[in-house]
């Protein structure tokens, strides 16, 4: 019998990573030790998203950063024990305001054991405002235009895995309230058609869901507000989404919760997907 290698990638929100490493990241990173990490909400310049790399997972590991330039804000990180062939922060055009924003990362990292190259994706998407036209604007110009160059990339015949925070439960098995959200950014018609095409239409696969099936969530956000974790109202934001191909490798999807609110290090847990291949 042939053994399967194993590729294991989780992409979170750590909410800064400064915060993240003084509540605790360093405990979940030791005890996941994913070959793969995506971040997002980094919330620091190079420099210091470097130092926290060298003692979080070592010098060896390798990053991309894409810091944006607004101080304290957005920010999204590729960290990966394989080596990166090369790295992108350019969505493409016309999408150019959107790259020095922080929201846009993409890097061909080398995985011997698979037939192609894979590119990986950490993307952060606005929260947007129901109320607010041009902040509405701005986030489905960004599905827009990551929705081009994720096609672009996949016509070039590589593996892709876009992860990320997306700011969007799909569907309502993706928020508890989901009833109480259908007016509300988040939970739009206008946001969820973005899901429906890349799904239906170009058959890109959500992989936490494909291997869940039609369950609530699982969620991987809860507000820090109120009872919401401990009730375990949350909403489904975070995604890792494959071109076919690839998600023919996924063996297991998981999201790390935090055994209790005092143990969180994020208002996000991760999301863990395993490839055998």
């Amino acid at each position: 019998m042939v053994r399967r290698r194993s590729l294991t990638i989780a992409s979170v929100n750590v909410n800064g990573i400064r915060a993240a490493d003084r509540n605790g990241i360093s405990l979940w990173i030791a005890d996941r030790r994913p070959d793969v990490v995506t971040l997002q909400e980094v919330r620091a310049p190079d420099n210091i998203f470097s130092e926290h790399v060298d003692r979080l997972w070592g010098k060896e590991w390798h990053r991309v950063h894409a810091e944006s330039a607004a101080k304290g804000r957005a920010g999204v990180a590729i960290i990966s024990s394989h080596s990166i062939a090369n790295s992108r922060i350019d969505i493409g055009k016309p999408a150019q305001r959107f790259n020095d924003t922080g929201r846009w990362v993409e890097a061909a990292i080398d995985i011997p054991f698979l037939d192609q190259p894979l590119v990986v994706i950490s993307a952060y998407v606005h929260t947007g405002d129901a109320a607010d036209d041009g902040r509405m604007e701005e986030k489905l110009s960004f599905f827009a235009a990551m929705t081009k160059r994720m096609e672009t990339i996949r016509s070039s015949g590589a593996h892709v895995l876009l992860t990320g925070d997306f700011n969007v439960g799909h569907t309502e098995l993706d928020i508890k309230n989901w009833k109480g959200n259908r007016n509300k950014s988040g939970f739009l018609e206008s946001e969820r058609s973005w899901f429906d095409r890349w799904f239906n239409d170009l058959g890109w696969v959500d992989i936490a869901r494909n291997l869940a099936g039609p369950v609530e969530g699982p969620y991987t956000w809860w507000s820090f507000r109120g009872q919401a974790f401990d009730r375990d109202v949350g909403w489904r934001i975070d995604y890792q989404i494959a071109s076919p191909e690839f998600a023919a490798f996924a063996a297991t999807s998981a999201v790390d919760r935090a055994p209790s609110y005092a143990e969180r290090w994020s208002d996000h847990a991760p999301l863990v997907v395993t490839f055998k291949v």
